[in-house]
């Protein structure tokens, strides 16, 4: 199999992947966070641990097949690739320490697991394509789509950090349970860090022009949205005075 017909072959298996995540997360959450009953077979990770382990691909991974490509040292796609790192790298070796973690919070290894793979993939793809498929000459930086997609991005970014601090901040050191977030788009909707995360890939697509961006996009979609309503149900059997004018992830739609 040639590396091409890998790739188109990978590009595929995530667009078909979307369907077959969405309608099982729709009806069972997936076990990690506050819906980790610790029931799911086998061993279990340090929830930090589990974080580098299952996003470092994204990070590592992503530089290696990029640099092996024979655009790396063009302009555009170092500008591309730049952009994704920026996110990568603080998801990856910043936000897991973080994070105000319970003692004796964990992740399914298997969960950790399908994470690394589905991310070694998805940094094959949109690395290879930025870095050899892609053709981008110098003027696709003031192309209007590279320009909308990089803003929306940011915007994202924005959205997706603010909404982490403000989880963060909600937890003193020591303290276990749970409270209603105040704040940034949290007035809006359960969880703003997922319409982040929305944003920013959405916005990423739009930059990179490609099968591959769209691809991430929606698998991101498939994951976050039904993840998104589930928070939203438990926050709202949680707190009996939890607002009711909240959507759950896209602010006065869902």
């Amino acid at each position: 199999m040639t590396e091409s017909t890998l790739y188109n072959t990978l590009l595929i298996g995530v667009f078909a992947a979307v369907p077959l995540t969405v309608i099982p997360l729709l009806w069972q959450n997936a076990p990690y966070g506050r819906h980790n009953t610790k029931s799911t077979p086998g061993p279990q990770l340090p929830t930090r641990l589990a974080w580098v382990y299952m996003e470092s691909p994204s990070v590592f991974a992503f530089a290696y097949f990029f640099a092996s490509g024979a655009n790396a040292s063009e302009t555009v796609p170092r500008v591309l690739a730049l952009i994704w790192l920026s996110h990568y790298v603080h998801r990856t070796l910043v936000y897991p320490f973080q994070m105000r973690v319970r003692e004796g919070d964990s992740m399914p290894l298997a969960i950790a697991s399908s994470g690394f793979v589905f991310n070694t993939i998805n940094s094959f793809l949109n690395a290879s394509w930025i870095g050899t498929y892609g053709s981008y000459d110098g003027s696709w930086l003031s192309d209007p789509r590279f320009i909308l997609g990089a803003a929306v991005f940011a915007v994202g970014y924005y959205v997706n950090r603010n909404s982490d601090s403000i989880l963060r901040s909600l937890r003193a050191p020591g303290e276990t349970g749970y409270k209603i977030p105040h704040g940034g788009l949290y007035g809006l909707v359960s969880s703003p860090n997922y319409f982040g995360e929305l944003l920013i890939w959405s916005g990423w697509a739009l930059a990179t022009w490609s099968l591959a961006g769209l691809s991430f996009a929606a698998y991101t979609a498939a994951n976050l949205v039904p993840r998104a309503l589930a928070h939203h149900k438990w926050y709202r059997e949680k707190f009996d005075d939890y607002p009711p004018e909240r959507r759950a992830v896209i602010p006065y739609v869902l």
